[in-house]
């Protein structure tokens, strides 16, 4: 009786980590004021990347340069894609798209000025990303920005994709 009550308890833990590794229901805009509901992310059946930013913070921003700069080469080798998710607030959210154009940033770009998806999962400080497999699984998280931190992201989608 032990060893069932045991199995059930792990199953149940299982369901439990799988459940809460899902992307939340949460409904923000994209760049170009459509609605956009964030469980319905996807790439395809392949990872993406959820990146937090604000125009404000530098750190976000020298994370989106960075990737930037090698984002052509691993959409080439791992059909990732990235999405930067701004929460700029209303008064700044008109700074998003001119400094998106100005970096030439190819990445979709949602809007979350009331940080309503950022409060849904439980993020506290930016930049935060979020990798998310192809089948919509919470894989990796991580907060701050150090330079060359981009490795370990493409090395973390590298795994995903094998």
């Amino acid at each position: 009786m032990k060893k069932y009550l045991v199995s059930f308890a792990i199953m149940l833990c299982g369901f439990a980590a799988t459940a809460y590794a899902q992307l939340p229901s949460v409904t923000i805009k994209d760049i170009n004021g459509n609605a956009v509901r964030t469980d319905t992310l996807s790439n395809n059946g392949k990872p993406f990347i959820i990146d937090f930013f604000a125009t404000w913070c530098k750190p976000c921003n020298r994370e989106l340069k960075a990737i930037h700069e090698v984002y052509p080469d691993w959409q080439e080798e791992t059909g990732v894609k990235l999405i930067a998710v701004s929460v700029d607030q209303a008064q700044n959210i008109n700074k998003v798209k001119p400094m998106v154009d100005e970096y030439g940033w190819e990445y979709d770009i949602l809007l979350d000025p009331n940080s309503d998806f950022k409060r849904a999962l439980g993020i506290q400080m930016i930049p935060y990303v979020l990798i998310v497999d192809g089948n919509g699984n919470i894989v990796y998280k991580h907060n701050g920005y150090t330079d060359g931190a981009e490795n370990e992201l493409i090395e973390k989608v590298r795994e995903l994709v094998k």
